[in-house]
């Protein structure tokens, strides 16, 4: 049986789920996609579930890489807590055991980070975005500081939900991420970005 080179493993929630779309449409598929269409040989696992949080994150992260053996974890949590309005500094400390485990486990990780609209509260909205940022900084990690950033602003990239991008929005958040994940592993940034 012959082994990826390379494997990644996605953990995340509804948004790399791929919650309210098709099979095959989700960014993370599409990430599979542009490495097979280089002949990249990256293994990618999806272990990202609808409404996680980072507490649920923490408490199976470790499971995920054991099974798995990642070389290189994309960690898309938080956006759950902000929208539960859960303590920031839980929040935190969650992404900072998650980064520590994947570490120790021998992966390089890329946090994505989120925003929540400022209805939540200015002050919360702030505190909630700067934790990624600190995260980031304090644990010098591969860092999109918002993941949405590019498709954010229009409602058409959106499903009927208003929280969860649609089919189109999908490359956009690919191209997002890619920058970033590119040097981990090895790929050349301008080979096989979306048009």
């Amino acid at each position: 049986m012959a082994y990826a080179q390379t494997s990644v493993l996605v953990f995340g929630d509804s948004l790399s789920a791929g919650y309210g779309l098709d099979r095959g449409e989700g960014w993370v598929s599409l990430l599979r996609d542009r490495l097979d269409e280089n002949d990249r040989d990256v293994d990618v696992v999806n272990a990202s579930v609808s409404g996680e949080t980072t507490a649920g994150g923490r408490g199976r992260l470790q499971a995920a890489l054991e099974r798995h053996d990642p070389d290189v974890v994309i960690l898309e949590l938080g956006g759950n807590d902000g929208l539960r309005a859960l303590p920031v500094k839980t929040m935190k400390d969650n992404l900072l055991t998650m980064i520590e485990a994947s570490r120790a486990s021998g992966a390089k990780v890329l946090l994505l980070g989120m925003r929540i609209p400022s209805n939540y509260g200015k002050r919360y909205a702030d505190q909630f975005h700067q934790a990624f940022v600190d995260v980031a900084e304090q644990t010098d990690v591969a860092f999109v500081p918002f993941f949405l950033e590019d498709i954010a602003t229009d409602r058409g990239n959106f499903q009927n939900d208003g929280v969860h991008p649609n089919a189109q929005a999908q490359p956009a958040m690919l191209d997002a991420v890619w920058p970033a994940l590119a040097p981990l592993l090895g790929v050349n940034l301008e080979v096989s970005a979306t048009p």
